[in-house]
């Protein structure tokens, strides 16, 4: 893999910080700027809408740039609001930095899954894939604790500060080593793009990619009260627990890097009923914390294996439309990470215990294997109909 590659992926790893740090600093930001801790909550509500809004403008806004100059622009906005939110006083100006925070890191993740795609040879888009979103597994792993660390010591301000400055040998790394090129016409590219996108076979793993990545993010919400009320592990576990969910997602990752390229089908078939038996049985044996420490690592891997697999799958399936493509990747996976906590939340809100978002896990990826079982059989149905006559690959 290109080294440009990876610090592209230390950009995403900064960004993937700032989208799940604010869960361990949200009581410090309520009391500094004066607001309740709902008020300081929605914060990273904020930044979901933002993602999942950003992801396909900002793909489509990008059309009329070159590749290295929407990845500065991103970039750099992204650096800069976060110097901004580090240092006003004011809640407003803070949650509007969120947003445009979020409008910015859609779209970098949206050019950067095409450029890394590009820097890789046409049949390693899944190991390029892989190496990208690594960023977001170590930003799980280390990053998240990380910030919550340095706002204990200095602040949560501290924490907006250390993401702008990770995010600075990325912006070097772009001017190195990205081609500038240029943009094709941007009505032309648009309308090409566009077109590109009604076909069923892009439409498939983007929903297949917004059901499992709800399912994770369903669990990985309510892990903290799954482990300390069903579990009984004390409160000190729960950090080791999350970096291990975050280790499990880094090998996920890994896996997917080495598979979803030559064998992507059995891999999503084998990962896509390991991760809905997982599931089960991590709700059926949450009350042993044995159990629950393994299904946490397992269910990390399976999870990012699979979802990491679906991603790579999306921009194969979009050669005419990579960059909206990425941009829609980017928006479903956001739609699954919204969905996911708000059905465990109504599960939990029903009185059904907080075993319950792991059997609503489960529910979505019995859900995704369904979609993707119908998908097989209408293609399948399709090419029976149309025997003898050239039909496009689902």
């Amino acid at each position: 893999m290109p080294f440009a590659l990876y610090l592209l992926g230390l950009a995403v790893f900064a960004m993937g910080t700032s989208e799940f740090m604010l869960s361990g600093l949200g009581p410090d930001i309520a009391h500094d700027l004066g607001v309740s801790i709902p008020a300081a909550g929605s914060l990273t509500s904020a930044f979901a809408v933002g993602m999942v809004i950003g992801a396909p403008l900002m793909a489509m806004l990008s059309l009329r740039w070159s590749r290295r100059h929407a990845l500065l622009v991103f970039l750099l906005t992204f650096l800069a609001v976060h110097v901004v939110g580090a240092l006003t006083t004011s809640y407003g100006v803070l949650l509007v930095t969120r947003v445009i925070g979020a409008l910015a890191n859609a779209g970098f993740l949206a050019v950067a899954l095409v450029t890394a795609t590009g820097m890789v040879e046409p049949n390693a888009k899944g190991r390029a894939t892989s190496a990208l979103l690594g960023g977001v597994t170590i930003a799980c792993v280390a990053g998240v604790p990380g910030g919550a660390l340095l706002g204990q010591l200095w602040g949560w301000r501290a924490a907006f500060w250390a993401v702008a400055i990770v995010s600075v040998p990325a912006v070097v790394a772009i001017l190195r080593a990205v081609p500038s090129g240029g943009a094709c016409p941007a009505e032309t590219s648009a309308r090409r793009e566009l077109r590109a996108l009604r076909e069923p076979r892009l439409l498939v793993p983007l929903s297949l990619g917004a059901l499992v990545n709800g399912a994770t993010f369903c669990s990985f919400t309510y892990l903290a009260p799954l482990l300390t009320e069903v579990s009984g592990l004390g409160s000190a576990w729960v950090p080791a627990l999350l970096a291990l969910f975050g280790l499990g997602s880094f090998a996920g990752v890994t896996i997917s890097g080495r598979l979803a390229d030559v064998r992507p089908v059995p891999l999503l078939v084998a990962g896509g009923v390991a991760l809905l038996v997982g599931w089960a049985v991590f709700a059926l044996t949450a009350g042993n914390p044995v159990a629950a420490g393994a299904f946490v690592f397992v269910q990390g891997t399976l999870s990012f294996a699979v979802g990491s697999t679906l991603i790579s799958q999306v921009l194969y399936a979009a050669t005419a439309a990579p960059t909206l493509a990425g941009g829609l990747a980017t928006a479903a996976f956001n739609v699954g990470g919204a969905i996911g906590p708000w059905a465990g939340g109504l599960a939990i809100g029903a009185g059904l215990g907080f075993r319950a978002p792991l059997w609503v896990s489960a529910l979505l990826v019995a859900l995704a294997i369904a979609t993707a079982g119908v998908a097989h059989g209408l293609r399948r149905g399709t090419a029976n109909d149309h025997e003898g006559v050239p039909t496009a690959t689902w």
